[in-house]
């Protein structure tokens, strides 16, 4: 039997299809799978169709036994992923909710934020956006002083005032306590 011929190969697919999709299904259960199985398996035989050696056993059977070995494959391939699915899943559930699910702290989040804004706008436009661009922006002094054109030590000034000024405008509000070293918790806080 010429499997590389392609009259004879439609033949056998026509004859063998049904039960290599069958194999496929009573192990995946999954029509979409067993699908994909019983594809591969015909594509595997038509690249290498001498792969089958009549001598060994019957055509089907050799179908059969290779669409049962790719969808073991694929349900071993499954069930670790499920495993590790539900893993992460636990590790998850252990963890705290993050802020944003907790209402009270994501109250108060929003109160300091707004205050934190609010004390922007006292900042004269430099200093405010000294201290936007290194907070918020993420940008170091020298990337600060070469965008606005300045001194490196104007930059440096600018930040350190600007965070003075806002220590202060929030605790003379009195709706935020700002931490006193250099306001690490600003970033967060926007």
């Amino acid at each position: 039997m010429r499997l590389d011929d392609p009259t004879t190969f439609s033949r056998v697919y026509d004859e063998h299809h049904r039960g290599v999709y069958g194999a496929a299904y009573r192990i995946l259960g999954n029509v979409a799978q067993a699908q994909d199985v019983a594809q591969d398996v015909f594509v595997k035989v038509w690249r290498n169709p001498s792969k089958f050696d009549a001598k060994r056993g019957e055509l089907g059977s050799y179908l059969r036994l290779m669409a049962r070995s790719r969808a073991l494959d694929l349900w071993r391939e499954g069930q670790a992923a499920g495993r590790a699915s539900d893993r992460l899943k636990l590790v998850v559930a252990k963890e705290e909710a993050r802020v944003e699910d907790r209402p009270a702290p994501m109250a108060e989040r929003e109160d300091e934020r707004s205050a934190v804004r609010l004390a922007l706008r006292t900042l004269p436009d430099p200093q405010r956006e000294a201290v936007v661009l290194a907070y918020w922006g993420g940008l170091t002094a020298d990337q600060i002083a070469r965008r606005a054109g300045v001194p490196l030590g104007t930059a440096k000034s600018r930040i350190r005032l600007g965070l003075a000024k806002l220590r202060e405008e929030i605790e003379s509000g009195g709706r935020v306590q700002a931490p006193r070293a250099a306001m690490p918790g600003l970033a967060a806080a926007a």
